[in-house]
């Protein structure tokens, strides 16, 4: 199975703004969660094996934390035309489906994206309370295929850190995944077709 390592960002770079839709059409921005004590900005899939594996878990941990101050955000930046399982119409029946609390958008430009140099899905930045990236790892060691359990070890020790008011250990896993699915001729300057 072809796989997609996230790109190297530097930890305390700003949280990029955006203005999404959700399904039912409501526009969310980053300034819409001024009040959280942090925020996961996560791109995700609804047909990629490495986001199915993590899916449940994923909501899951969403729930969980959600309710001690981590606002999630997640995102699907892929061709929608080229793949329909990722239309804005299938965001709203997997929210349903797996039970997302969160809100999940469609990057139909791409253009956050490129912004915050999303290459896989999944891909996670985490960000502090003043919206700087504290961590940018793997969800945890599960992979399809490899028999790990998904249990969100890795991205629950970086928010516990955060949460506890300390930073995120520095040497972190980088997430791996499925590429991200970029619009014919729209493919940033990092990306491979080997991926």
């Amino acid at each position: 199975m072809p796989k997609t390592v996230s790109n190297s960002i530097e930890l305390g770079t700003k949280a990029a703004d955006f203005i999404l839709s959700d399904a039912k059409g409501a526009p969310h921005k980053l300034s819409d969660f001024d009040a959280a004590t942090a925020v996961l900005v996560a791109f995700i899939s609804n047909r990629c094996p490495f986001v199915q594996l993590i899916r449940d878990e994923f909501a899951s941990f969403a729930r969980e934390y959600q309710a001690k101050g981590l606002q999630v955000i997640a995102i699907n930046s892929n061709d929608a035309d080229a793949h329909p399982e990722e239309s804005i119409d299938a965001i709203g029946r997997e929210v349903e489906a797996i039970g997302y609390s969160f809100p999940y958008l469609k990057d139909e430009n791409q253009a956050v994206a490129k912004a915050y140099g999303a290459a896989c899905t999944p891909d996670l930045f985490l960000f502090d309370g003043s919206r700087k990236l504290v961590y940018h790892g793997q969800f945890d060691a599960s992979r399809p295929g490899n028999g790990k359990v998904a249990t969100g070890e890795d991205l629950r020790a970086a928010v516990n850190a955060v949460l506890a008011g300390g930073k995120p250990a520095t040497e972190q896993t980088p997430s791996i995944g499925c590429n991200i699915k970029w619009t014919a001729g729209n493919e940033p300057s990092w990306f491979s077709n080997a991926a």
